[in-house]
């Protein structure tokens, strides 16, 4: 109680000299100041401009590349998993299909690839300023949407186009009102991992290796350039593999943006989008623990 009353009473003493901010450690590891995060809002916006600008800043096709990319992606498995590998794609046009996943899973992708590298990309900027550190994460997974804003673009320009011409029968359903709670879910997912790499890799530098060829197989343990259909009655140590794919908390939410968009396949039940959701929570929550630890004494050690 006396510990608490000498605590108002200091605050009391600060405030009267015009300081409005007290900075002192955190009495919890899983501790969050959400009313200090927004008030630092200013900051995450001017993160945001910096991870926009300096990405593209002295190259010759600048925010062109956000189309380039998935363009040159979607021709390569044209060519590779349509043509030579014969998979196919639910009856959709394969641009369509390639597209639908490519752009999902590369702001997934972004996002904790980017996040991964928190602590040792700023570590100059940590070591000067205070401020939430969890505004650098929060800033990369909302400076990746203008990205996947205009990839989601370039999908529905090449939707229309499709749909115009009369060569699709894929057309939306009401499952595709879940796209906003989807594209949380992603980011809440890449948010989580993301950190928790970003916490380990500030003494175990050789993490940041071992993600980079971790979101390569991952990618190919999701339905991107082949359908969760084609999984069919195959099963893998006496379990159907179609349990073995959803167990990805990735791949419900594409596969509910696929079929909420083009109807192909079939919904994989509100069961594995409550699993996703509970998972995205449980990454979220162990890696905030992580942070906060890791947070206090990186300098340390980064």
């Amino acid at each position: 109680m006396k510990k608490n009353k000498a605590e108002i009473d200091t605050f009391l003493n600060l405030e009267e000299q015009g300081w409005t901010t007290v900075i002192k450690p955190k009495n919890k590891l899983f501790e969050v100041d959400f009313k200090e995060i927004w008030r630092y809002r200013d900051l995450i916006s001017l993160f945001i401009k910096r991870n926009i600008i300096v990405q593209y800043k002295q190259t010759i096709l600048g925010p062109a590349w956000y189309v380039v990319q998935p363009a040159l992606t979607v021709i390569m498995y044209m060519i590779v998993f349509g043509g030579i590998a014969g998979i196919p794609t639910d009856g959709v046009p394969r641009p369509l299909f390639y597209l639908a996943g490519t752009c999902m899973w590369q702001y997934f992708a972004d996002c904790l690839n980017k996040t991964s590298n928190t602590f040792v990309d700023n570590a100059g900027i940590f070591g000067k300023v205070y401020f939430p550190r969890l505004v650098v994460p929060i800033s990369n997974v909302l400076s990746n949407l203008l990205r996947f804003g205009i990839q989601f673009g370039f999908f529905v320009l090449i939707y229309i186009i499709y749909v115009l011409v009369g060569q699709t029968t894929a057309h939306l359903n009401w499952y595709a009102l879940l796209f906003p709670v989807l594209l949380l879910l992603l980011a809440g997912l890449a948010l989580g991992f993301g950190i928790i790499f970003s916490s380990l890799t500030t003494k175990y530098r050789d993490l940041q290796v071992l993600l980079s060829f971790l979101v390569q197989l991952w990618m190919y343990a999701t339905p991107i350039v082949y359908p969760l259909s084609q999984t069919g009655s195959m099963k893998f140590l006496g379990v159907p593999v179609h349990t073995f794919m959803c167990l990805n908390p990735v791949t419900p939410l594409i596969e509910t943006f696929k079929y909420g968009t083009m109807s192909c396949g079939a919904f994989v039940g509100w069961r594995w989008l409550i699993y996703s959701f509970i998972f995205m929570l449980l990454v979220l929550g162990i890696g905030i623990l992580i942070f906060n630890k890791v947070q206090k004494s990186f300098m340390d050690t980064v």
